[in-house]
């Protein structure tokens, strides 16, 4: 089902697009109904015109785009299930670590003590 939602999609906008590419320009569009070359009255209100069967087709295939699209978004969604974390129950502790922890490189113990300094050195009093 989902497969065959997502072709007619893929045909919808086909459809879709090749209407609307195939309409006419009208007037100039919206320039025009916002202050281009129509009167006032047209300005504000906007001109209304002939639907012929191109423009109804683009509205019916955009109608039916949007429908689809929303029918797909659900189906893609809705396949799993949620799952609550109480479900679960409780986890058991935590294993041991089976590899003992890596030796140091650097000896852990002080170094010996330096020999007393010579009588070269002076010392403050």
């Amino acid at each position: 089902m989902y497969t065959f939602l997502l072709i007619l999609l893929i045909v919808d906008a086909l459809v879709l697009v090749a209407s609307i590419l195939m309409q006419a320009a009208k007037g100039g569009g919206l320039a025009a109904s916002f202050g281009g070359v129509s009167t006032a009255a047209d300005s504000f209100i906007g001109t209304r015109q002939a639907g012929n069967v191109l423009t109804k087709i683009a509205w019916w295939a955009g109608g039916l785009f949007l429908g689809i699209a929303f029918v797909l978004q659900l189906m893609s969604t809705r396949t799993r299930t949620p799952t609550s974390i109480l479900d679960k129950g409780l986890t058991t502790a935590p294993a041991a670590p089976t590899a003992p922890p890596p030796q140091s490189v650097v000896p852990l113990s002080t170094p010996e003590k330096s020999a007393p300094p010579t009588g070269s050195e002076k010392k403050n009093p």
